[in-house]
């Protein structure tokens, strides 16, 4: 559009409303100030420019302002030409009456436009009065020139300073306040000419400190190319103190009308960059999520092997390590991912926000990537997890017991093996047959006492045998070892029972040879040997290896051991008894003066074996009280452990439920603004990231608890898994509910919904969420949109649903509800908004060529179009011709319009 084209536009279309206050402002016409000479002289000059500017339009022209329209015949051209109008048919005669009347028909036609002229009458104009004519003519400059100009609700001089501000504030030296003294430089006009025609004006060359170049720069090149005659003169602009207002502004509002194309192409291009700004960012998340999402299942993939890798380690350490890695997973590994989760659930939800905001096709991301997938995923992980860590357990009580029986099998093996030492080659003997009948019977009943011994040995064999068994059974890692030395115990066992057997017999056939016996001798034989067996017993219990894993075990022991500390006087007079019978045969060998061989022919078992064993066992006593006392000082630490952390899990494990139940308290509630909302759900972050010490502190405890291998607290029903749960659920939570409020702010900035309407949507939603859980189910929603005034039908309630519940969940979310209600009440950018924008770039044409793109758009957004734009297919189209309609229904998801 040419610049005579636009002062066409602008001089045959304004509105028709008056504006009464911009009017009355100007309504005192200052005389005074017109008789300034050199104010009057650039009004002149100005004034009279302004108007040949539009008389050249119909061949005629002035040359002096207050002569020329003395007969009105001139005047009411210039309004018939301005305005677009005709005016009454003026009057012929050269009477003074006649151009009275004339100059009457002119002022009633500007007085009919809603333009109040305050003392100009008609004999004025007449008379040339200069004051009186410049003043009327600058009504209507303000009129048809002036009063339309339009700019963010401000309008005439207000609209065009404003205009002026910021279509110079870019520039240096330049800082437009009024129409007076900011124009005196001239580097404003350059400004103005140079901001939409750059071509014309090299304003790195301009300098402030010549004004008169600048301005006749300006004048020269508006007049040349933008068909803006010369209204005033550089010299008097620079020489005069305070140049006048109403010139300078009459000239700056040609520049503006000049230009007034130039801002329908900016508004355009504005448009188009920031529908292509929405898109470059989402396609920016988009990528990222992917990424993320990526990232994220190939973890678990790579996890969950690990995880699910349940090779036993065959030695107590090298499970415990196991145990340790595991531990070192969930410290350092484990809660970034968590972390990561959390952001790409929150990023998900923030695109999709901004992609139905921007009217942009929902974002689907990759087969397996989507958010159900990774929680899939996820919940595959912490299941594994979960398993992985109870099998940890599991395997280290195993090996725990393991160990415990692979020992008490070794030690009762060893006192077998030492008890067994030599017993076959003694009863392989065959003495009986060269000795005397004494001796026989000496043998006789050392047999007895032989088989005696060997009967109650008998338990230990089975005891060594079930021990070996349940080491099997438990997949003991030695167990060859273990089931060869059982089976060469039990064989030598059963070698044991035929060859006793075989004596015996032999012994009975000579029996009878036999008369004498020392009673004696066998009465200290049969009461030593039990004797002898219940010492070898309670040396063996004394020594024995115990576990347990709480208070009252340990306290059993202790009882049982008092209560063996008790039976120690009877097996004292028992031993005095025994010692007794020694005693009496002592004495009669001596009454008798018999010879003893000194060794009891019925038993290997001496006196000295006695004392000696009782001495161990009154040894071995305080020795096992000392352990007994020991190991209750472990399980009461123990207890204190367990306490400990029950009583930390009892106090956090309510105020995360409570931290939980608080935050659904302030996602739902209406009672002050989304900001004030965000701001409670900060501070809940703020605190529950400040809590994180207590959890730390508790896997201390937890850790300590494992490492002194308890397995159990029945202090409290909260373990460190639970705690561990509820952690994560709470920062999931938090950060969710934070995001929903973020996307809800989102929504109302970007559709422009007031907080009323906002409570207004939640109070209807709280009213219908019937279960109080932020979701409402299909019949609950319905009922509350027929609250709001919807007639629904079954298939516009279908209609619906597949908006809200896409999925099919069966139920419908707040920030579902909210987005269908924006969604039915707000206006967003359409493909067809795009086109229109695209068309005013193009001139109107179907297609637009990459240079028109590059001069119009910022360089990132115009190569962002040209490297997606398909080719334009018609006849006689240039080279380079893109197709901008159909880009414009691609950036919305549709079809070609």
């Amino acid at each position: 559009m040419t610049a005579v084209e636009t002062q066409v536009q602008y001089t045959t279309t304004y509105v028709t409303t008056t504006s009464e206050e911009y009017m009355t402002q100007e309504d005192d016409w200052d005389r005074d100030l017109l008789l300034d000479p050199a104010w009057e002289k650039q009004q002149r000059k100005t004034f009279t420019a302004w108007c040949n500017s539009h008389l050249r339009k119909a061949g005629t022209q002035i040359e002096n302002i207050e002569e020329d329209f003395r007969n009105g015949l001139k005047l009411m051209l210039l309004l018939e030409v301005i305005s677009g109008e005709r005016l009454p048919k003026p009057d012929k005669g050269k009477m003074r009456f006649h151009k009275i009347a004339n100059v009457n028909k002119a002022l009633d036609f500007i007085a009919s436009k809603g333009v109040k002229l305050v003392s100009i009458g008609a004999e004025e104009i007449v008379d040339g009065n200069v004051k009186m004519t410049l003043g009327m003519i600058w009504t209507i400059i303000l009129r048809f020139a002036i009063q339309d100009i339009s700019v963010e609700e401000t309008s005439a001089k207000e609209g065009l300073l404003l205009w002026c501000q910021r279509k110079t504030a870019p520039y240096r030296n330049v800082n437009v306040q009024n129409f007076h003294i900011s124009w005196k430089d001239g580097l404003a006009l350059c400004a103005l000419i140079h901001r939409h025609r750059p071509d014309l004006i090299d304003y790195s060359k301009l300098r402030k400190d010549d004004p008169i170049g600048n301005l006749n720069t300006a004048f020269e090149v508006a007049e040349k190319y933008l068909d803006i005659p010369k209204m005033l003169d550089a010299e008097d602009i620079v020489n005069t103190p305070k140049p006048d207002e109403k010139a300078i502004m009459t000239y700056v509002s040609c520049f503006y009308h000049a230009f007034a194309g130039a801002e329908q192409a900016e508004t355009a291009a504005n448009r188009i960059c920031k529908v292509l700004a929405v898109n470059q960012e989402n396609e920016r998340l988009m990528e990222e999520y992917e990424k993320l999402a990526s990232e994220l299942l190939e973890w678990i993939r790579r996890t969950i092997p690990w995880l699910e890798n349940r090779v036993a380690e065959q030695t107590m350490r090298a499970m415990q390590q196991k145990l340790e890695d595991f531990r070192d997973y969930r410290r350092v590994h484990k809660p970034p991912r968590v972390q990561e989760k959390c952001q790409l659930e929150i990023n998900f939800n923030t695109l999709q926000t901004k992609l139905r905001l921007s009217n942009r096709p929902a974002f689907m991301p990759s087969e397996g990537k989507m958010v159900s997938d990774i929680a899939n995923a996820w919940k595959g992980l912490e299941q594994v997890e979960k398993g992985y860590e109870e099998w940890l357990l599991t395997e280290i009580r195993r090996l725990e017991r393991l160990d415990h029986l692979a020992e008490k099998f070794k030690q009762k093996s060893g006192l077998h093996e030492a008890w067994t030492t030599g017993k076959e080659d003694l009863l392989k003997q065959k003495d009986y047959e060269s000795a005397s009948l004494m001796e026989i019977r000496a043998l006789m009943r050392k047999h007895e006492a032989f088989e005696s011994d060997l009967a109650a040995h008998q338990d230990r064999v089975e005891q060594i045998a079930a021990i070996a068994q349940e080491l099997n059974e438990l997949d003991y890692h030695d167990a060859a070892t273990i089931n060869a030395r059982c089976q060469a115990i039990c064989d030598q066992w059963d070698n044991l029972g035929t060859l006793t057997q075989k004596r015996r017999d032999a012994l009975e056939r000579v029996e009878k040879l036999w008369e004498t016996i020392d009673q004696l001798y066998l009465e200290f034989a049969k009461r030593a040997a039990p004797f002898n067996n219940w010492m070898d017993g309670a040396i063996e219990d004394l020594q024995d290896m115990f576990i347990v894993h709480s208070i009252e075990e340990i306290q059993s022991l202790i009882t049982a051991h008092d209560q063996f500390k008790a039976t120690l006087p009877e097996a004292d007079k028992e031993r005095m008894a025994t010692m007794g019978i020694q005693n009496e045969i002592l004495k009669i060998a001596q009454t008798y003066g018999i010879k003893l061989s000194g060794i009891n022919p019925y038993t290997n078992l001496s006196p000295q074996d006695i004392t000696n064993k009782w001495e161990t066992v009154k040894h071995l006593v305080p020795l096992r009280d000392q352990m007994l006392q020991e190991e209750v000082a472990r399980q009461q630490a123990n207890e204190r452990l367990r306490r400990q952390f029950a009583a930390q899990a009892n106090i956090i494990g309510p105020w995360i439920q409570t931290k939980m139940e608080e935050i659904g308290h302030v996602s739902v509630d209406i009672a002050g603004s989304l900001e004030e909302q965000m701001n409670n759900l900060k501070q809940y972050e703020q605190n529950i990231i400040n809590y994180k010490s207590n959890i730390d502190k508790l896997e201390g405890d937890h850790q300590l608890i494992q490492e002194a291998l308890i397995f159990d607290n029945k202090h409290t029903n909260y373990t460190m898994e639970h705690i561990r749960v509820g952690w994560e659920q709470l920062l999931t939570t938090i950060a969710r509910t934070i995001n929903e409020v973020e996307n809800q702010i989102l929504t109302r900035d970007a559709k422009g919904i007031s907080q009323e309407q906002l409570n207004e949507f939640r109070a209807s939603f709280n009213h219908f969420d019937r279960k109080r859980n932020g979701m409402m189910d299909p019949d609950d929603f319905r009922a509350c949109l027929i609250s709001m005034g919807y007639d629904l039908g079954e298939v516009e309630f279908a209609r619906i649903m597949t908006l809200v519940d896409p999925n099919n969940t069966g139920v419908v979310t707040f920030q579902a509800f909210i987005d269908f209600m924006t969604r039915e009440t707000a206006e967003t950018d359409t493909a067809e908004q795009v086109m229109a924008s695209f068309k005013i770039l193009a001139s109107d044409k179907a297609y637009i060529t990459v240079e028109e793109l590059r001069r119009e758009l910022p360089p990132e957004q115009a190569e962002y179009c040209i490297s997606r734009m398909t080719k334009y297919i018609g006849p006689d189209i240039p080279a380079g011709a893109l197709d901008y309609i159909s880009f414009s229904s691609a950036l919305y998801g549709e079809s070609d319009l």
